[in-house]
């Protein structure tokens, strides 16, 4: 290997590269601009849904009850709902959004009440439709009211204290740091967001220095130049993982201002303690994940190398690395999924362990046994990966395929 010539041939490419307003996309305003329009603009999205569900009287049914005009009338009394009439195809107009919830009573239910008997209430919601389950859990909690008002009322007369309902307390403590639960929140997505910015940082500088080179009609030349195949193919590497990880720690410096923004937003509404838990960042752990993930943007920058020299077209390109993306995608998704814990076997999967590991160390828990060999697999995967693309470099059939 000749590094002056891997130099030479890694700054021009960087330049070339640096000039492509689909890398500057890719490597700077997505990693840029993902994290804040996910937060803010989805999140403004999902508040302003769910302000609007909460604030809208919801029109509800009342099948049965016809004799039971106490429980009608306090249902009409709370303000908190638009009875209409009732109708046999109530699920029907749930479903449609016609009607938000129903509740079916007894039409004896007041003298069942009276009488100490038991009444069966059925509330009826659209699971999936957020006002329906507003309007759900303001019957639900109607009926609850009404449940304890009667419990009380039935001890008093029988002059029986109250308390005999709760004859002790129970409370829960959260005995990890801030930190800890911090990472247990970010350590799944943290992994999945790094690896999809290392593909796309690589993806497009990848499959311009490639096949962008044969369109343009200029690998030719450059495989002709007095530059060993290894150098040449070191150098377009260097500059497509360099572009890799710039667009990592945009992304990763784009999500700690967007948190910190974030928290300092919302810390009037929130409780301290939430906002403790999610601006509290275990440093260590971060550094631990950027390291172990290392290895893993070498082997998907030589991935992206491999696909462009072996297509003959950039569409051809881009048609191999969407599939890619879901395949590098898919072993990642189950370290999101709660309760996933590493073992000896998912250790040795290629990027769910990485991920598994990272998440652990969010946590500022640090397997050694298990890091290590993870590490180690993750760059024996990279040096496959890479030494794959300098042997295809020298395989002009390869490359100039037809």
């Amino acid at each position: 290997m000749n590094w002056r010539a891997i130099g030479t041939v890694y700054g021009k490419e960087m330049r070339d590269s640096l000039r492509d307003y689909r890398t500057l996309i890719s490597m700077i305003v997505i990693p840029t601009l993902a994290m804040p329009l996910l937060m803010f603009g989805v999140g403004a999205m999902m508040v302003k849904t769910m302000t609007k569900a909460q604030a809208e009287i919801p029109r509800v049914m009342i099948i049965g009850g016809g004799a039971s005009s106490n429980v009608l009338s306090a249902l009409r009394a709370t303000g908190d709902f638009k009875i209409v009439p009732a109708t046999d195809d109530f699920t029907n107009q749930i479903v449609q959004k016609q009607v938000r919830a129903a509740v079916r009573l007894p039409p004896d239910f007041d003298a069942r009440v009276m009488r100490g008997d038991k009444a069966e209430v059925s509330i009826y919601v659209y699971q999936t439709d957020v006002a329906s389950q507003f309007a759900a859990q303001r019957l639900d909690a109607f009926f609850r009211r009404l449940s304890d008002t009667t419990v009380r009322e039935r001890l008093k007369n029988r002059n029986i204290p109250v308390e005999i309902l709760k004859p002790f307390a129970i409370q829960q403590e959260n005995v990890a740091p801030p930190a800890m639960v911090a990472g247990s929140l970010l350590g799944g997505l943290l992994p999945y967001l790094i690896i999809v910015m290392c593909f796309m940082g690589a993806m497009y500088p990848a499959i311009d220095v490639t096949v962008g080179e044969k369109e343009r009609g200029t690998m030719e030349t450059i495989l002709r130049c007095p530059v060993a195949r290894i150098n040449l193919a070191l150098g377009k590497f260097l500059a497509v993982f360099t572009i890799s990880i710039a667009t990592v720690i945009l992304a990763l410096s784009s999500m700690c201002g967007t948190f910190e923004v974030a928290r300092r937003v919302m810390a009037q509404s929130l409780p301290p303690r939430l906002i403790e838990s999610v601006s509290t960042i275990d440093v260590a752990g971060l550094s631990g994940v950027f390291v172990l993930l290392l290895p893993v943007a070498i082997m998907l920058s030589a991935l992206m190398l491999m696909i462009g020299l072996f297509s003959k077209s950039f569409r051809e390109a881009q048609s191999y690395a969407g599939p890619l993306m879901v395949l590098l995608i898919l072993p990642v998704i189950p370290a999101i999924l709660p309760g996933m814990e590493l073992t000896p076997k998912l250790a040795l999967v290629p990027l769910m362990n990485v991920s598994l590991t990272c998440r652990e160390m969010l946590e500022g828990i640090w397997h050694w046994n298990y890091i290590l060999l993870i590490f180690g697999s993750a760059c024996v995967y990279a040096a496959i990966a890479l030494g794959a693309t300098v042997w295809m470099f020298h395989r002009e059939g390869v490359i100039f395929r037809s």
